[in-house]
């Protein structure tokens, strides 16, 4: 395991049991990427030259992980030309489209899902398949244009092999699934297994891009659940700050090693309207707000805050209904790199290292070529996918 740098207290050891997560990504057909394949670690390391295509792959992943929680395809996608890939020519019907996929393991084994969307002329799912080692869980086609359904064949293996239904076309069936699947037999209760484990790995998935402009903004103490722009950073720490000693310290060792000029807490004062605002204890009675800060040094904080805590501050949507023991956080930061200097990107390395190590948290991270951020990822033991055409 990597140590983080010292003086941080440890974090308590905790079991590891065999959660749902993502493995791998597919873009078969999708923005800049054709035929391509991402294998995903719980540290993994995205990089290659502008307009390679790395947003595109947090893009797919994201909005996976949305249509596992039961967005409908028109919120994931509201441009779809845009994913389609450049220079794809219309079939007869003048019809063009994008297919991702992606592969979840889990205790039901290794779990493919496979989706082709049609963008042009209107925005529906033509095809999906939900399928493991020589079984086909779920199957859907578009069979009539006219229509706003898909065919959809589920596995039985009872007295009738499969059970056949119509699915609507804007939504993930498999997320649908635990609807329409009885579970009497072992075939419907395989099937219900292997959708659950899809839906818990891609709904615990948290794409973070925090904006240093709106981070120096007040916010209210209620929203205290962290938002993708990491905006309401004051809220958090004071929630972070009250509920979960341990990993505040941990929180304020890396910001000592990270920021300019001493530093004894990371906190949130309360000013006279009853807003919050984060603020940097310099331990001489003197304060720092947050807004005196540099971009480099508020992305830092926020990305450090955002590996440190889990699904219950963050704004996602986890699975209530499987303890978070079972569940993954899936980290997605794209320009993770953004404005760090070398000490930053080798601290928040090897706190990303540090915390995947651990199973409850997996980050994807977009980062410039030979970067800084690159070199330490390497370093501490990060997969790195290079999308170099």
């Amino acid at each position: 395991m990597t140590v983080l740098h010292g003086g941080a207290p440890p974090l308590p050891p905790g079991a590891s049991p065999d959660r749902p997560h993502v493995s791998e990504l597919r873009l078969s057909a999708f923005a800049r990427h054709r035929g391509r394949t991402v294998p995903l670690a719980p540290f993994t390391v995205l990089t290659g030259p502008s307009g390679s295509g790395k947003s595109a792959v947090l893009t797919a992943l994201e909005a996976l992980a949305r249509l596992g929680g039961g967005a409908d395809l028109a919120e994931v996608f509201p441009d779809p030309a845009a994913y389609v890939p450049e220079r794809a020519r219309p079939d007869a019907q003048a019809r063009r489209g994008f297919r991702i996929g992606c592969t979840v393991d889990g205790p039901a084994g290794p779990v493919r899902l496979d989706l082709a969307v049609q963008a042009e002329p209107e925005l529906r799912i033509v095809g999906e398949r939900l399928t493991g080692p020589g079984v086909t869980y779920l199957e859907t086609a578009l069979r009539d244009p006219g229509r706003r359904d898909v065919q959809a064949a589920w596995h039985t293996a009872g007295s009738v092999p499969v059970t056949r239904g119509p699915l609507p076309d804007d939504l993930l069936g498999t997320a649908l699934l635990p609807l329409r699947v009885a579970g009497r037999t072992e075939g419907q209760r395989q099937v219900l297994a292997a959708a659950e484990q899809v839906v818990v790995g891609l709904r615990s998935t948290f794409a973070c891009a925090p904006d240093p402009a709106r981070m120096r903004t007040p916010v209210t103490p209620r929203a205290d659940r962290l938002l993708t722009g990491c905006d309401n950073l004051a809220a958090v720490l004071r929630r972070t700050r009250a509920e979960c000693g341990n990993r505040h310290a941990l929180l304020v060792a890396t910001a000592r090693a990270g920021l300019a000029g001493p530093v004894a807490d990371v906190l949130a004062e309360t000013l006279p309207d009853g807003a919050v605002r984060a603020v940097v204890d310099r331990g001489d009675g003197h304060r720092t707000p947050v807004e005196r800060l540099a971009d480099g040094e508020l992305r830092y904080l926020a990305l450090a805050l955002v590996l440190l805590t889990g699904p219950r501050v963050l704004e996602v949507d986890p699975a209530a209904e499987v303890p978070e023991a079972y569940q993954t956080l899936t980290v997605l930061a794209d320009g993770f790199d953004r404005d760090l200097d070398r000490a930053q990107g080798t601290e928040l390395a090897a706190l990303a290292a540090r915390m995947s190590a651990r199973g409850h948290i997996r980050l994807v991270a977009a980062v410039g070529e030979a970067s800084c951020a690159d070199g330490a990822a390497r370093a501490h033991g990060a997969a790195v996918v290079d999308l170099k055409p």
